[in-house]
C-alpha cells in the first residue's frame, strides 16, 4: 500500500472544515442542521466527509444491488474513521432509457461535478457500471478533482438455456436472428427471456459495461481486481467495503484524482481496452474522460496503440468466454500482469488509488486459465481489437471492431443501400424491391450525436430475413451511430462528421460503391470529388430535433464522435472557484 510516510493533512485542512469548523453563523447553522439529521458531533467533526454517489434505481437491473453495496462502502468509511453521506444521482439504464442513455451521459457528468463542488465533502466514492454511468461519473469527478474511488457494479451471472451458456446482448442478437431465420420459435424465445439475464449486474460479456469498468481499473481509480468481480459474489461486497476504507486514507493524503488520471494512465486504459477486444464505445468515452483531465486523447492514439497491443482475452462477443470465467482466470490484475510482460505497453511506475505504482499493484498477480487470458506467445490476435478508419466517407474518422467480424468482409467493395433513418430501415429492410444481397453495404444515416439524437446503438443493422434464411450472418454495415459492446459483425461506426450536419455520409446514394479495407485502415466512397460537390450543393440541412429543454442545450453544445461527444462548455479548459461556505 501507499507508504505511511506520506504527509497527512490535519483536520482543519479538510475541505469540509470550511462548512463545519469555523466560528461564524454559517458553520453554526451547518452543525445544527447536521444534528437535525441525527448525527452526534463526534461522528463527523474533524473527520473526512465522504460522498457516496449511488446510481441505484428500481428500473436499472445493472445497478439494482447498489443500494446494498452502498452500505458496505459506508461500513468501510466508518471503520477508517470517516463520515459517509450517500447521494442519489441519475441512473442511466442502457436497457430502458430512450432514445439512448448516451443523450444523458453529460447530464450525469454535470450533476456529479456540481454535487461534489457544492456540498461539504472531502472525497468521493462513485458507484456505477452500466455503460454510460462509468464515464459520466468519472468525467464529473475529474473536473471536481477530489480524492476519488470508483466502485464497479460488476457483471451478472452467466445466462443459461437448454444446456447453453448465454452471454447477455451477444446471444440476444444471435437467437433473435435464429428466430427471424425460422430456426426457433416463440416457445424457445419465451424460455430465453427467462434465461438470458439471471442476476443483478451489468452485461457479463466484454460489452461496453465490462470494457469501461476494466478501463477504470486500468486507470487506477478502483481497488485491485474490482472490475472483474461478479455482482452477486460476496467478494463484491468486500470490495465495496475496501473502497470505503481506502477513500478515507486518500483524503488524509490529499491524493486528488488529477494525480491518478494522467496521460500515462489514459494510454494504459486504451491499451487495456484494445487487448481485451473491448467495446468500440470506449473510444468515445475515453476521449471525453481524458479531455476532462486535461489530456488530449485522439483516434490516432487508439490506432497507434492498437498496432502494438495483442488481444489476450478470449471473451464474447469476439471470443468464447464470459466475465465470470475471466474473474476466475485471474481477473484484470492477472490480465494486466500478462500484458505488462510486453515491453513498453504499460506505464508501470504511475500511481493508483491503492498503491504507489501500478507495478506494485500487479506484483504477484497470476493467470489461472490460459485459455481465457491468453499468454503473449498465443494471443487471439496480434493487434488490438478495434481499428480506426479514414477516407473520403469519414474524414474525421470511424471505427470498426474487426475482431468480431467475418474475415471475408475485412476487405470488401459493394453497392450501398441507404436508409435515411432507423424507423425507415426497420420498416423496409425486408422489402425485396431493395435488391439487397450479401455483397450490399447497408448504410444508415442521421443516427449520430445530433441526428440520432444521442447517437443510439443502431449500428448493428439487421440482416434481411431472406439472407438469414440462406445462412448469411454478417454484412458490411456503415453508420454514424454506435453499437452495443455486446454486438458483433462488420459494422463501421462513429463516422465523423455525422450526416446530420452535412458529413459525407449525407451524400451517399443507393447504388454507390463503397470500399472497406481494414488492413489499410480506409473507408472510401467510390464517387469522384466533382460529383460529391454537386450533391453537396443541393443538400438541405434537416430541422433541429429539439425546440426547448435539455434537448436544446444538448444540440447546442454537443461535439462530434471523434472528440468524445462532450458538451463544449463542460470540456472547456479552466478551473471553477470553490464555493464560499462562510
Amino acid at each position: 500500500m501507499t507508504p505511511a510516510a506520506t504527509p497527512r493533512r490535519k483536520p482543519e485542512e479538510l475541505r469540509s472544515h470550511q462548512w463545519y469548523g469555523t466560528d461564524g453563523l454559517r458553520s453554526f447553522s451547518h452543525r445544527a442542521r447536521t444534528r437535525q439529521l441525527g448525527y452526534l458531533p463526534q461522528e463527523h467533526l474533524g473527520k473526512p466527509v465522504i460522498a457516496i454517489l449511488n446510481t441505484w434505481s428500481d428500473i436499472n437491473p445493472c445497478h439494482v444491488h447498489l443500494r446494498d453495496r452502498a452500505q458496505a462502502v459506508k461500513r468501510g468509511v466508518w471503520q477508517a474513521g470517516g463520515f459517509p453521506l450517500e447521494f442519489p444521482v441519475s441512473t442511466l439504464s442502457e436497457t430502458f432509457q430512450k432514445p439512448t442513455p448516451m443523450l444523458y451521459r453529460n447530464l450525469l457528468a454535470m450533476e456529479t461535478e456540481e454535487l461534489l463542488r457544492s456540498y461539504p465533502v472531502d472525497g468521493a466514492v462513485l458507484m456505477g457500471g452500466c455503460d454510460k454511468s462509468t464515464p459520466a461519473l468519472l468525467m464529473g469527478a475529474a473536473t471536481a478533482d477530489l480524492p476519488t474511488v470508483f466502485v464497479p457494479a460488476g457483471p451478472m451471472l452467466p445466462g443459461h438455456w437448454r444446456n447453453e451458456v448465454l452471454g447477455s446482448g451477444t446471444d440476444m442478437w444471435k437467437y433473435w436472428d435464429d428466430k427471424r431465420a425460422g430456426l426457433i420459435g416463440d416457445c424457445e424465445m419465451s424460455e430465453l427471456e427467462s434465461g438470458l439475464a439471471r442476476s443483478p449486474g451489468h452485461c457479463m460479456t466484454m460489452g461496453t459495461a465490462s470494457t469501461l469498468t476494466a478501463a477504470a481499473e486500468a486507470l487506477g481509480v478502483t481497488v485491485p481486481g474490482a472490475s472483474s468481480i461478479p455482482a452477486v459474489d460476496s467478494g463484491h461486497e468486500r470490495m465495496a467495503a475496501d473502497s470505503g476504507l481506502r477513500i478515507v486514507e486518500l483524503v488524509w493524503q490529499d491524493l486528488k484524482l488529477s494525480k491518478i488520471l494522467t496521460r500515462e494512465a489514459y494510454e494504459d486504459a486504451v491499451a487495456t481496452v484494445l487487448a481485451l477486444g473491448g467495446s468500440t464505445n470506449a473510444v468515445i468515452h475515453l476521449i471525453a474522460m481524458a479531455g476532462r483531465s486535461g489530456v488530449r486523447l485522439t483516434l490516432d492514439d487508439f490506432d497507434r496503440i492498437a498496432r502494438t497491443v495483442p488481444v489476450l482475452a478470449d471473451l464474447r462477443p469476439g471470443g468464447r468466454y464470459l466475465m465470470e470465467d475471466f474473474y476466475f482466470a485471474g481477473g484484470l490484475p492477472g490480465f494486466l500482469a500478462e500484458l505488462a510482460q510486453s515491453k513498453d505497453v504499460l506505464h508501470l511506475d504511475r500511481p493508483t488509488v491503492a498503491h504507489t505504482t501500478l507495478r506494485e499493484q500487479l506484483d504477484g498477480a497470476l493467470v489461472h486459465n490460459p485459455e481465457v487470458i491468453r499468454p503473449l506467445d498465443n494471443p487471439r490476435a496480434s493487434e488490438g481489437g478495434v481499428a480506426v478508419l479514414r477516407g473520403n466517407l469519414c474524414p474525421d474518422g470511424a471505427v470498426i471492431k474487426h475482431i468480431a467480424c467475418e474475415q471475408r468482409l475485412l476487405e470488401h467493395t459493394g453497392p450501398a443501400v441507404v436508409f435515411d433513418d432507423y424507423k425507415t430501415m426497420q420498416a423496409t429492410i425486408n422489402d425485396p424491391a431493395l435488391g439487397i444481397t450479401e455483397d450490399s453495404v447497408l448504410v444508415l444515416r442521421n443516427a449520430g450525436p445530433l441526428g440520432g439524437p444521442g447517437m443510439p446503438e443502431y449500428g448493428m443493422l439487421p440482416i434481411p430475413d431472406h439472407l438469414l434464411k440462406k445462412g448469411v450472418r454478417d454484412m458490411v454495415r456503415i453508420s454514424d451511430a454506435r453499437m452495443s459492446g455486446t454486438s458483433y459483425g462488420a459494422c463501421v461506426l462513429h463516422i465523423a462528421p455525422e450526416s446530420y450536419i452535412g458529413g459525407p455520409l449525407a451524400l451517399v446514394h443507393t447504388g454507390d460503391l463503397i470500399t472497406l479495407d481494414v488492413e489499410a485502415r480506409t473507408l472510401r466512397l467510390e464517387v469522384d470529388d466533382a460529383e460529391l460537390e454537386r450533391r453537396r450543393a443541393v443538400w438541405t440541412p434537416p430541422p433541429p430535433r429539439y425546440a426547448r429543454g435539455y434537448g436544446a442545450l444538448y444540440q447546442e453544445q454537443m461535439t462530434q464522435a471523434d472528440t468524445g461527444c462532450d458538451f463544449r462548455f463542460l470540456a472547456a479548459p479552466g478551473v471553477d472557484p470553490e464555493p464560499y461556505a462562510g
